[in-house]
């Protein structure tokens, strides 16, 4: 429901976009297609431009509504239909890589005793979903989804509102960085299947 004023949100809209617009040759070049831009609403289809032949990996919707008294909606989604991914169905959670923690182990190695140290790597995903079959949202200062959840409520939008965490282009930076950046090539399964094999996550 559009409870701000109507002319503002659609002047802020329209400001995301012009700044989208800018430099659009350079974002269809990486993989960025605007696919709808009616307001409140924009739908983008992100593409991985190093696969051969290239691959259209996800849709991203962003919902403007009420914007910027309100963050936007963001989602990612089926690039074809527009509708919501499940959290199974994602191409990849957009994973993060965590700062690599040192692990002491008093154990044999290679059967001689003493201690090992491990280097390990842990990553965390920016989409989360209470379940396989829940629609995942973007865990993200930014966006209304994040903002709206119980666990956040101390992080509320006033504080970001000023920064441009909101802006589209800010938004689909993040979503390109750890869900297409990561793309490395693609793998085939005997089943058959085709799978989207991914790095390591950025930092």
């Amino acid at each position: 429901m559009q409870y701000a004023d109507p002319n503002v949100s659609r002047r802020k809209f329209e400001r995301e976009l012009a700044e989208y617009r800018t430099l659009g040759g350079e974002y269809r070049r990486r993989g960025w297609f605007l696919i709808e831009a009616e307001f409140p609403k924009v739908l983008v289809a992100l593409a991985s431009a190093k696969l051969k032949p290239p691959a259209l990996v996800m849709g991203v919707a962003f919902d403007y509504t009420n914007y910027d008294a309100a963050p936007p909606s963001v989602r990612i989604v089926d690039p074809f239909t527009g509708e919501p991914l499940k959290h199974k169905e994602l191409p990849n959670p957009l994973n993060r890589a965590l700062p690599q923690q040192e692990l002491t182990l008093s154990m044999p190695a290679g059967g001689v005793p003493g201690v090992q140290k491990v280097m390990l790597q842990g990553a965390q995903p920016y989409l989360q979903a209470y379940g396989p079959e829940e629609i995942p949202f973007l865990c993200l200062a930014g966006v209304r989804e994040y903002h709206e959840h119980p666990a956040h409520s101390g992080d509320v939008w006033e504080l970001h509102r000023a920064s441009g965490a909101g802006r589209l282009v800010r938004l689909l930076e993040i979503i390109h960085r750890y869900g297409i950046e990561p793309i490395v090539g693609m793998g085939v399964q005997l089943i058959p299947q085709f799978n989207i094999n991914y790095g390591p996550p950025p930092p």
